[in-house]
């Protein structure tokens, strides 16, 4: 049991210390602020306060464990060793800076409730982010920070007996549109012949009618590859069903429609399901309860998990509505333009509520690479798009972390636009 030696108990401390030696070093921690109580702990044990006691490891702590509500930080990188770092301890500490108010605040998303200007469809903007405007979005550092200070930690306590812990990998699939062609209803089926023909895109007619007609299969229903991989090489595959009504952003096919509704019922008899909000519910509560009881209807189980369509999240609203509706688990945190660790950790965690001052219940698992980003807003080859993800793994992998891809059931179609996307799917979930 390592002992914390502070000068105040506060939720944010305990929360955020927590998150480093429970979730990320698997080691039990306990907090006081007497210091007979520390003195005469014989086990590991550090001061997190303003000054050491005596020559005890100490980390000289900055404000903002201590504070409450949302106040303009002023930060400067640093480096400790070659790893970006912020919130300067002075000499008297251990290591150079503050590891667990950095922590906090990249894991917190603090910067994401400061004023900040947002993209076309009211996200936080990737660019407008520490990491990404320091260059160490595409690392997470909460994690490799921890295991530096794991490495001073055995140095200063070599007797005790250090767990590790294991790579993960999570493979999510969004389910935008189940089908390319297939059940989409007269009017837009007539509506895709007609854009095919205006735009002389005579194959893309050919296939919607052989498809139509069932003599070809549909191009995006990749759901039977999908599980077989799952099932072969033993992933652990998540499917996100969009399910709201149609809107211009928002084109699956209706849950009404018995032949969704079949396929969503067969995928769920193999794999987990969890609900995929569409574009509108991200502060309409009402509209997210709607569309979570449509899926519920559909599986006749209850739906403990989520990610929001478009990534849309709204930091702490979306969260907050997610609660109230017992969603255990949210895998929206990513950017949609850029990869990499936007919460800069590659372990699950709880959402703190700043708001609130509270840890919640929902747990939160980051995402580190979509498909979409790679391919459309990163515009890179398959080449350079499968080198990318393959640094990103190495990057979790070096921390035992949890390696989350974003793929879409469209990926595997092999059409002309995700040509040799297959084999980059299987290459990443297969290791």
């Amino acid at each position: 049991m390592l002992l914390v030696y502070t000068h105040k108990i506060t939720p944010r401390l305990n929360y955020i210390f927590k998150h480093y030696f429970v979730r990320i070093l698997q080691i039990p921690v306990i907090f006081t602020t007497k210091v007979d109580e520390f003195v005469a702990h014989s086990g590991p044990k550090i001061t997190y306060s303003k000054t050491p006691l005596g020559s005890e490891f100490f980390i000289r702590s900055h404000d903002l464990l201590f504070e409450q509500g949302i106040n303009d930080i002023d930060i400067t990188i640093s480096k400790w060793d070659e790893v970006s770092c912020f919130f300067a301890a002075g000499e008297t500490s251990s290591i150079p800076f503050d590891i667990f108010a950095a922590g906090f605040y990249l894991i917190s998303r603090y910067e994401e409730y400061l004023p900040h200007v947002q993209d076309n469809h009211e996200r936080f903007p990737a660019e407008e982010s520490l990491a990404v405007k320091n260059g160490f979005i595409e690392q997470p550092v909460i994690d490799i920070w921890a295991y530096k200070f794991l490495e001073q930690l055995k140095i200063k306590f070599p007797n005790y007996n250090y767990k590790g812990r294991e790579y993960k990998l999570i493979s999510t699939i969004d389910v935008d549109n189940a089908f390319a062609y297939k059940h989409k209803g007269v009017v837009r089926t007539f509506g895709g012949f007609f854009n095919d023909i205006f735009h002389l895109r005579l194959f893309n007619f050919w296939y919607r009618l052989l498809s139509i007609l069932n003599f070809k299969p549909d191009p995006f229903n990749t759901f039977d590859e999908l599980l077989e991989i799952k099932k072969e090489y033993n992933v652990t595959t998540l499917f996100f069903f969009l399910i709201g009504d149609y809107t211009t952003f928002d084109k699956n096919i209706s849950s009404s429609n018995n032949k969704f509704k079949s396929l969503i019922k067969s995928v769920a008899d193999y794999a987990k399901i969890g609900l995929h909000p569409s574009y509108f519910t991200v502060k309409n509560a009402e509209k997210l309860k709607k569309e979570k009881l449509r899926l519920e209807n559909i599986i006749n189980t209850p739906i403990t998990f989520s990610r929001q369509h478009y990534l849309r999240l709204s930091i702490p609203e979306t969260y907050q509505n997610l609660i109230d509706l017992d969603i255990n688990e949210d895998y929206t945190m990513g950017y949609a333009k850029l990869v990499g660790f936007r919460a800069s950790t590659c372990t699950p965690f709880y959402f703190y509520d700043l708001d609130f001052e509270i840890q919640t219940p929902l747990k939160i698992y980051p995402f580190a690479i979509m498909d979409v980003t790679l391919k459309e807003y990163m515009k890179l080859s398959n080449e350079e798009s499968f080198n990318k993800i393959i640094k990103l793994k190495e990057e979790v992998k070096n921390v035992n972390g949890t390696f989350i891809t974003l793929f879409h059931n469209e990926t595997l179609s092999e059409n002309e636009y995700w040509k040799g996307w297959k084999t980059i799917y299987k290459k990443v979930v297969i290791d």
